[in-house]
This record gives structure tokens, sequence and C-alpha cells, in this order.
């Protein structure tokens, strides 16, 4: 991925400033952010005062910003990015004598935009080292250009303890919510970066292009300790897959149980990684693991294959038939609605859920997602897929597609607002999906039949706040800041 032009505005030659640096997080799927949180402490080990903002749990102050030498604001997924839209010209207006930064999965392949908007720098991969570099230019005399960073790093670097020390208190975020309907303060660690996979919708993938980073295993467990002692008794290991590095992985939670025997977690992993490593099931259920979440797209095997997942239909029921043999729920999620569904296929999406016993399993949002196509995504490299695409579209930051079958795309429209609406009345997921199976059949003209007496299966442990990265942003998070 090469470097964008670099942007008109010239930052002032200026006497050194104060040793002061913002990170923003926009949004981070109601979790605690390790992207903050690490960054962080190796800034605060060069002798910056740093200052963390959540912007998903308060509104920006610009009064922070006064007086910063490097504002960096961390892109994880598309909603932050769309987010970062709306809050870079505040927050260059609030800061004008600042570098501004983005980092983050999302940042270099929105590079050009960013600039425009009036980012300075912009990093991907591992970017502790660069930030740190950029704060040293920043609150220096600044007679030199701006370090020109790359635009993504692989190199390796040497992870610390991250600092939550500023961060919102763990209880106002996302909480574990168990059958019986009791809740724990939940803790986020990650135990790597990047993944070795290649799938072509993954925004992960232009990044890191194959390649994974381990955390070593005593940040992993301080980090865990000091949430630990924060308040929080389940982990929810942030790791775009926790088996890319399945000997890490198995030493980790042998420790974790050892050392935190009262704490729960739950991790995710690939189908095909719960099928290559059968045996360490027992281990993760033996060390508290309460769920795992499995990215399964799709129960389409020709849709499977176009997105390079690594697993078919099959595998999944074989995974879940796994799981629960050994205790552990397994929570899939979905990207429904892509060029290649179909109504039919659709619909029978809702009947296998039913007839795997999956409805409570699936949070309402996963049935509405509609496929998006970002810059740099490998589905470009897919033969005949550009011929499906509109021309990029930067307020969407993605590439529009429309079904050739008008009817999918108006069925995922009334599913996505009717999830919308459902959430927000806090209906229970047989409720949502009873909405849903009748819309889809009125997509079809054909009278739904009726779900009484279907196994919609028992009540799952899972998170307060649903997972999902490849979504649009809500009017309230755009905003919200």
């Amino acid at each position: 991925m090469s470097a964008p032009d670099r942007p008109g505005r010239t930052l002032p030659v200026s006497p050194p400033r104060a040793r002061r640096v913002v990170l923003i997080s926009l949004y981070d799927l109601g979790r605690q952010p390790f992207a903050l949180a690490e960054p962080a402490a190796w800034l605060r080990r060069a002798g910056f005062d740093v200052v963390c903002m959540d912007l998903s749990l308060a509104r920006l102050d610009v009064s922070v910003l006064s007086g910063a030498a490097l504002v960096a604001l961390h892109l994880s997924m598309h909603t932050a990015t769309r987010i970062a839209g709306e809050a870079i010209p505040r927050i260059r207006r609030a800061a004008p004598g600042a570098l501004l930064c983005a980092y983050g999965l999302y940042a270099p392949m929105n590079a050009a935009w960013l600039n425009r908007l009036g980012t300075e720098a912009v990093l991907g991969g591992e970017m502790e080292p660069g930030l740190v570099r950029l704060a040293e230019w920043a609150a220096g005399p600044r007679e030199e250009a701006c370090p020109a960073e790359p635009l993504v790093s692989r190199a390796k670097v040497g992870f610390v303890k991250p600092d939550r020390s500023d961060l919102p208190p763990l209880d106002r975020y996302a909480h574990l919510v168990l059958p019986d309907g009791r809740r724990s303060v939940v803790g986020f660690a990650e135990a790597s970066r990047g993944c070795k996979h290649l799938c072509r919708h993954c925004p992960i993938v232009p990044v890191y292009e194959g390649r994974f980073r381990i955390v070593p295993l005593e940040v992993v467990l301080d980090d865990i300790a000091q949430q630990h002692a924060a308040g929080a008794r389940h982990i929810s290991f942030g790791d775009p897959d926790f088996l890319n590095g399945p000997t890490h992985a198995r030493r980790l939670i042998g420790l974790l149980g050892q050392r935190f025997p009262d704490v729960t977690f739950d991790a995710t992993i690939k189908i095909e990684h719960l099928l290559a490593h059968e045996g360490m099931l027992a281990d993760l259920k033996a060390a508290g693991c309460l769920f795992i979440t499995s990215a399964v797209e799709s129960l389409d095997d020709e849709v499977l294959r176009h997105l390079a997942k690594g697993h078919t239909r099959a595998d999944f029921e074989r995974a879940l038939a796994l799981c629960r043999a050994h205790g552990l729920a397994l929570l899939p999620t979905f990207v429904p609605f892509t060029p290649w569904t179909t109504i039919e296929s659709y619909l029978a999406l809702l009947r296998a859920l039913i007839d795997l016993k999956l409805v409570r399993a699936v949070a309402p949002v996963q049935l509405s997602i509609r496929l998006l196509v970002p810059a740099g995504s490998y589905l470009l490299r897919l033969e005949g897929f550009d011929a499906r695409l509109e021309p990029f579209d930067e307020r969407l930051l993605g590439y529009p597609w429309r079904h050739e079958d008008p009817r999918v795309d108006a069925l995922q429209q009334r599913v996505q607002a009717w999830v919308g609406e459902a959430e927000a009345g806090q209906l229970s997921r047989e409720r949502v999906f009873d909405g849903v199976w009748r819309m889809a059949h009125e997509a079809l003209d054909v009278q739904a039949p009726s779900l009484a007496g279907a196994n919609y299966g028992e009540p799952l442990p899972r998170l307060s706040e649903p997972w999902y990265c490849c979504a649009e942003p809500t009017t309230s998070q755009l905003t919200g800041f």
C-alpha cells in the first residue's frame, strides 16, 4: 500500500510546545480501547503528558485539545472512520497548531481522504514507534520537515503493559450478560494483532497481508491483572483470531486459569481453527471460556468461496456440534446481504438458524448487515467483481453496489430499519427474528409459515453490545461526539 500525496497544509515552525498528546477513540465495539492504552504507555514512557478521550462515551471536550502538540485518532473500523469524517473538522478548528494523525486498521486505506480532511500523518499496523516519533517532532521547534512515517508498518514492536489510568471505568463499557440475567464487568485484552488469513472482505487483510504479531504473555497477563483489580470478572479477547498462534493461546489460557480462577473469558476464533484445533476446546472450557464468536458470514457455500472464508456450511455445523459437546456456546456472526444473496438463500439462512437452534445465539443486527467494499478490499481482486460496483463514494467510504434483484436491497433496508426499531424498544431476539421471518416471506409474496412451537435454542452468555465491525454508523454515533 503506497503512501498518498502529502496534503498542502504546512505546520508552522514554532518554539518547543507543551509535550501534550491527545489520543481519541471514536468507537471500539463497546470496549475500553486497548489501542489507546498501549500507545499511551509508550508515550508516557517517553515523557509525554497523554490525555485519552473515548467519544463513544463522552462528547468532544475541545478545551482538552488546547495546546496539544499531537492529536491522534484511532480508526479501528468503518463506523469509527465515518465518525472521524464528522469529528476531524471540529478537532482541526479547536487545535489548529497540533499535528493531527489518524491510526488503526481503517486509516491507511482511507489515507488520501483523511489528508484532505486535515490530517498530516496516517499510520497503520504497528503504530506505537511512529506515534512517539511524531510526538517528538510535534513538541519540538519543527525546524525539519515532519518525519515521513510508513503508511503501514509491520515491524515487530516491544509491547508494554497498557496504561488504562485515565480511560473511563470498565463498568461504563459493555457487560457480560448471563442467561439468568446476571451481569459482570468486562475487561478487554489483546493477545495478538493482525491475522494470517486472507478473507477477501476483511479490513485486516489490506494492512497485515497475512501476518500477525504476538503480545508477550506477561504483558497480556499484567493487563488482565490491572483490569481484574478494577473489577473485571470476564475478559473479552479482541484478537481478530485467538488461535492464529495456537501454542501462544494454549499457554495463555493455562496461566489465565491459574492466576485468575474467578475470571471467565470469550474469544473470536475461525471455524477452520475450531476444527483444526479441536483438542483445545476442552482446554478453553476448563480455563473459563464461556463463548466463542466466529465470523461465519454465510451458510451458502458459493458466497463462502467468494469471501475466501476457508470453511463450508458443513464445517460450520461440525464446529457447532463440537463446541456444544464441550459446553461452549458458539455465537456466529453473518454478512447476509451480498451481491450473491437471493431472497431464497436469505430464507434458507433463517430456516437454518431455527433448525440449528441458533436464533437466541445471533444478535439481531447480524440479520441486517450488508457487505461493505472499502478502499483496498481484497474483494476488488475477485475476477469480475468490479463490474458489480459503482464508483467509490467518499460519503460512504466504500464502493456502492446494487443487487440485480431490487427485492434483495429492499428487504435489507426493511430488516435494518426493523432491527433498529426493535433494539431501541428492547424487544427480545425471538420477537425480532419473527419480524424478519415475516418480512423475508413477504419479499417473495408468500405467506410466512407459523413459528409457533419453534425451538429458538437456549439463552446463552453474551456481551451487552453486539459484535460487528462491518456496518454503517447510527445517527446517534455520528452526532454524539
